[in-house]
């Protein structure tokens, strides 16, 4: 009986491991994305003049050498801009969706106290032109791959430095079968302990352990730093040599805290020394 179980426990973790193998064969070169900090949204300060993901908060950002991570998701009518929040509430102050306006109307609406709108993501790119590298994060709501669709032609464009990323392991996955030699990754939480809700706990559990890179087989795993002792975080950093990204490093003293657990890592709320 003892034997018995003993089998069934060494199936499942070699389970387990392969469950969370990230790609192991023809990674993108990382080696350019190294020994840079990322500034999250931009070089932002919400009470300025370059709020979170504007064009000013990215100018400051590239003036000041940083990497820039930023997230992009569609208009109403298709149209690819750069906002985090799927609403408009928290940034402009209405309880309105990005994907129920148009870009048009999306311009009507200020971020914060600025003069600063939401921008499209192509000005963003204009803007950065190669200067720094970039981490695109897609937003999406749902499994429709019209986002990804679109922004992959407009990044085939770009001739900068930039790797893709998102909460969404089909975002890996679409990207490993129709552009496969970008740079691609995913980005988790711990979603119970973060009080997330909106799918079954079930579901928070595979994304949270990256039960499913399996299917994603991404390059590299953004993890919210504060889980930075997570199991297969450590594991796919450690064992399997996938780079770990941190993200979002708010403090010097978390920066300084996290240097031996992250290869790269996303800031905001202060300047880094």
């Amino acid at each position: 009986m003892i034997k018995i179980i003993l089998f069934i426990v060494m199936i499942l973790v070699v389970l387990y491991l392969l469950a969370i193998m990230p790609r192991m064969v023809h990674r993108p070169d990382l080696t350019p994305f190294m020994g840079r900090l990322y500034a999250h949204r931009g070089l932002y300060d919400n009470t300025t003049d370059a709020p979170e993901n504007s064009m000013k908060a990215f100018r400051k950002a590239v003036e000041a050498d940083y990497g820039i991570e930023l997230d992009i998701q569609l208009t109403k009518d298709d149209v690819i801009v750069v906002c985090h929040d799927f609403d408009i509430k928290r940034v402009c102050g209405e309880n309105i969706k990005i994907k129920d306006l148009t870009y048009e109307e999306l311009q009507q609406y200020k971020l914060y106290d600025s003069e600063e709108t939401i921008p499209k993501f192509s000005d963003v790119l204009a803007l950065i032109d190669g200067k720094v590298p970039l981490i695109v994060e897609y937003k999406s709501e749902n499994f429709d791959t019209g986002l990804f669709e679109m922004g992959d032609a407009m990044l085939r464009d770009y001739k900068g430095v930039y790797c893709v990323e998102s909460f969404n392991p089909l975002l890996s996955f679409w990207y490993r079968r129709h552009h496969g030699d970008v740079l691609r990754g995913v980005l988790s939480d711990s979603y119970v302990k973060e009080g997330i809700t909106g799918l079954p706990k079930w579901a928070y559990f595979f994304l949270h352990h990256l039960l499913l890179n399996w299917i994603a087989k991404p390059d590299f795993i953004a993890y919210h730093h504060i889980y930075h002792k997570d199991l297969s975080r450590v594991l796919c950093q450690k064992l399997y040599r996938a780079p770990a990204v941190a993200w979002t490093i708010q403090s010097q003293e978390d920066l300084d805290a996290r240097a031996k657990d992250f290869d790269i890592f996303i800031f905001d709320s202060f300047i880094p020394r």
